[in-house]
């Protein structure tokens, strides 16, 4: 299994709305994943509640069978057009990906 794990920094205004409006968009956006892209085993949203310096604006945590899943998810176009928006919103992104 390979667990797929990103955290983005958000631009304070983007895209006609502020950094919260934003992060609640990708929240939505990435959700709607899980019945768009079977090869999905799970995923989770969480937009940051801290107001330390040195914390992301949002995480997604997500799982899949093996690397052959995720490179599907990820040339998938419905997640093609979610990282549009998010690459419109961000400031700074950070993945990790390992193997379980």
């Amino acid at each position: 299994m390979i667990k797929h794990i990103v955290m983005w920094k958000l631009k304070d205004f983007a895209e006609g709305a502020n950094k919260k409006e934003n992060a609640r968009k990708i929240k939505s956006q990435l959700e709607g994943l899980k019945h768009k892209i079977k090869e999905i085993r799970s995923i989770e949203v969480g937009i940051n509640t801290s107001d330390s310096a040195d914390s992301y604006d949002i995480i997604l945590y997500s799982e899949f069978n093996g690397s052959e899943d995720l490179k599907i998810y990820q040339n998938h176009p419905e997640h093609l057009k979610v990282g549009d928006f998010v690459s419109k919103v961000r400031l700074e992104r950070k993945v990790v990906d390992f193997e379980v």
